[in-house]
């Protein structure tokens, strides 16, 4: 016999983990105890020798779906000679270092039981338990106690109640649980808010999808704007009613099946669009695409997620298509949340499938990809955040970083803890600057954390760096792609020597200058892309025609430029191109920049790919639509002292190429300068920054990179784009 102390950290509170020691317990003839206190789970075991080797194995490799298990400490302690094993009641706990679950998507008992006839679960829209439902988003503040979420209104009824006191239950201590009799209920509202009589409000919903209208359906994090994805019409008013020209929407399918008649799905996809998180998956479309094609304009990619709430799961069995589903709000604002603030913003909006349990924390879906086997986060949000791990080594103070101004997040750091927010979003607006503070108090509450050291962007115009420094403590400065660096090596816990290529639409560098095509060998920036100049300022990024006038501008005089046989230049009429050509030689509203992401913006405009764009990142989505698989030519580069320059204008004037050759020969020249430098530096590769988002690029290097016997590493789990700037941030504040 034997007696071994086990101290559990992680995500272990409020996903059944102490009934879950208990079962094992009764497997492995164990006795003892399990409780909850400050840190996480602890238990005392004690049996035969191999029956505890079994059972603390079993808690490793098995855990609750919903937990992560960050640390795990055990050792033999002297028997006590329990007959039982009990789950001790804890006492007033420090929540400090107990972190919060993530929401999930509904589970397939539960799955099971909305479609079971005989349940007293069939066919209700909120069912949940331990291991799947709301977490984060219905979460008020710690401990995840129901009188603390917004559940706490629901008085539950005898049979819940039961269920929620049974121990063998797996709706056991699940602070959500609800049925027909005692739980949320739903409703249909029509344009003028008045409850639409009916007795099925979902399949009213679906019906209503089928006519044509444009719908706002609740979900766990808030809102979607929901309508037909077959619907040509019904989309273009939808565009029309957002202003969004050709930003590609998201798809909500019944199953992957149904995906496959659309789009190519690997098996590692299909693993994650299945997943308990159940994100939007970026996906190649099919030659024959068979739905709208509104639905993403001029490129070959499209996300499609699956239902992940039960609500969304009774929609889909009326429809028989899949329905757009992006997230209800107003432009750059954040998601909304309530149904009164739908009619306040939106008023294209015709109905609104609602139910009164509230949305405490706003929380978006999650956006990822796969590349090879490497499953990629775009925006953490739903499913994936907040994220919550484990630092090698002890923070010196309780840090808070603020990220960058586009796709922001927040990290909190204490003792050796960090906690990454979900996806906040573009601050630009009030709204989502009032959003921003939200959630800084909102881990601040839940994590009982008061910062004393704030770690911004050295951007003097970030609304992050502004608001940190009006906070009135100390402050600390990162330059963005550092930043963006020190993400990756946290994430891999890389300690070594890289050659990172942090590659980006725009940062402020330590110069003053507009950074984006940055090397850093060995820490240090090396090389750079060669500046261009942002004719207008930041009108250049909306209009791509301005970057490639300045790489003209460069080589050519006015008059040889003014005739050229370029769209480009035919887009502008002679005195516009005289007043550019002036702010050019004289450096008016004409800022230097090396950015990578203005390179393929200049690059798509002489190519004549566009010339406007009209969101971030167009041109190297269309340019990616473009590749050509098996075509290996490249443009000549060069690498003079730090600079490099690639010469695409003269391939360019021959006209000797196709759009989709010169959008290859872009991708594999940048393939080959990554290469290429590290081969020189004889480093393994970081990459990080929005421009490897491009998923056929980040293939090309990789598949480079392994023939050549380079190592590769690049955000996956911390978001590549500015979504990982703040755990940067955080990190080069703990290693400087």
């Amino acid at each position: 016999m034997t007696r071994y102390y086990i101290k559990i950290g992680g995500i272990v509170q409020g996903v059944g983990f102490r009934p879950f020691i208990k079962n094992l317990s009764l497997k492995y003839n164990i006795n003892g105890f399990v409780k909850n206190d400050s840190s996480g789970i602890i238990i005392e075991a004690e049996g035969m020798d191999e029956d505890i080797k079994s059972f603390i194995n079993d808690i490793r490799t098995n855990p609750p779906k919903l937990s992560k298990i960050t640390t795990f400490f055990y050792e033999e302690i002297e028997l006590k000679g329990d007959k039982d094993f009990l789950i001790v009641v804890s006492g007033s706990l420090n929540t400090k270092t107990t972190f919060v679950s993530p929401d999930m998507k509904i589970c397939d008992e539960c799955l099971h039981d909305i479609k079971d006839i005989n349940s007293r679960f069939y066919g209700y829209f909120a069912t949940n338990c331990t291991n799947c439902g709301p977490r984060y988003s219905i979460i008020k503040t710690l401990p995840y106690d129901r009188c603390n979420t917004s559940m706490d209104k629901f008085v539950m009824c005898k049979e819940c109640e039961s269920e929620y006191g049974d121990i063998t239950n797996r709706r056991f201590h699940a602070q959500p649980i609800s049925c027909p009799n005692c739980g949320p209920k739903l409703f249909l509202y029509d344009k003028n808010k008045n409850i639409v009589d009916t007795k099925s409000p979902i399949e009213q919903t679906a019906r209503l999808i089928k006519e044509g209208h444009i719908i706002a359906i609740k979900g766990l994090g808030g809102f979607h704007i929901v309508c037909d994805s077959t619907n040509d019409e019904v989309i273009g008013r939808l565009r029309s009613a957002k202003n969004r020209a050709f930003k590609p929407f998201a798809l909500m399918c019944k199953d992957t099946e149904q995906i496959l008649k659309f789009a190519r799905v690997s098996q590692k996809e299909r693993e994650v669009l299945e997943s308990k998180e159940s994100p939007i998956v970026i996906l190649d479309i099919h030659d024959e695409f068979s739905l709208s094609a509104m639905i993403a304009p001029s490129i070959k990619k499209i996300g499609c997620m699956l239902p992940y709430t039960p609500l969304q799961v009774l929609l889909m069995e009326f429809l028989d298509s899949p329905v757009v589903a992006t997230s209800a709000n107003l432009g750059d604002e954040p998601i909304i949340i309530d149904v009164d603030s739908i009619y306040e913003k939106l008023p294209f909006i015709e109905f609104v499938l609602d139910f009164d349990r509230d949305i405490i924390n706003a929380v978006d879906d999650s956006l990822v990809q796969v590349v090879g086997d490497r499953v990629q986060v775009l925006r953490r949000a739903r499913g994936y955040a907040p994220l919550s791990f484990k630092l090698q080594d002890k923070l010196p103070r309780n840090i808070l970083s603020v990220g960058a101004n586009q796709k922001n997040t927040i990290c909190i750091g204490y003792d050796d803890n960090m906690v990454l927010s979900p996806h906040i979003g573009d601050l630009d607006s009030i709204a989502n600057m009032e959003f921003f503070e939200r959630s800084v108090e909102t881990l601040k509450r839940f994590y009982d954390f008061i910062p004393q050291v704030i770690v911004c962007d050295k951007h003097p115009s970030y609304e992050t760096t502004k608001w940190a420094k009006a906070q009135g403590i100390e402050i600390l400065g990162i330059q963005h792609h550092r930043a963006h660096l020190n993400a990756v090596k946290l994430e891999f816990n890389l300690k070594g020597e890289y050659c990172g290529f942090i590659f980006d639409g725009t940062g402020y560098g330590d110069d003053g200058l507009l950074w984006g095509g940055e090397v850093f060998v060995r820490d240090e920036r090396k090389y750079r892309f060669k500046p261009l100049k942002l004719l207008g300022g930041e009108k250049a990024i909306k209009e791509p025609r301005r970057m490639a006038l300045s790489m003209l501008f460069e080589r050519f005089s006015f008059d040889e430029l003014k005739n050229m046989d370029l769209e480009c230049v035919k887009s502008f009429r002679e005195d516009e191109l005289r007043l550019l050509y002036t702010a050019f030689t004289k450096n008016i509203n004409a800022p230097l920049s090396s950015s990578v992401g203005r390179v393929f913006d200049a690059f798509a405009s002489l190519s004549n790919v566009l010339q406007y764009q009209t969101y971030e990142g167009e041109s190297g989505l269309r340019c990616e639509a473009l590749f050509i698989e098996g075509f290996d030519e490249s443009f000549e580069y060069s690498l003079s002292g730090d600079e490099i320059y690639i010469d695409m204008i003269s391939t360019v004037l021959e006209k000797t190429y196709s759009k989709e050759e010169l959008c290859t020969m872009l991708l594999n020249t940048m393939r080959n300068i990554i290469i290429d430098i590290a081969k020189k530096e004889k480093l393994d590769i970081i990459l990080s920054g929005g421009v490897f988002q491009n998923k056929t690029l980040l293939q090309k290097v990789l598949h480079k990179a392994n023939h050549e016997g380079i190592n590769v590493y690049f955000g996956c789990e911390i978001p590549v784009n500015d979504g990982g700037i703040s755990a940067g941030q955080l990190v080069s504040f703990s290693v400087r």
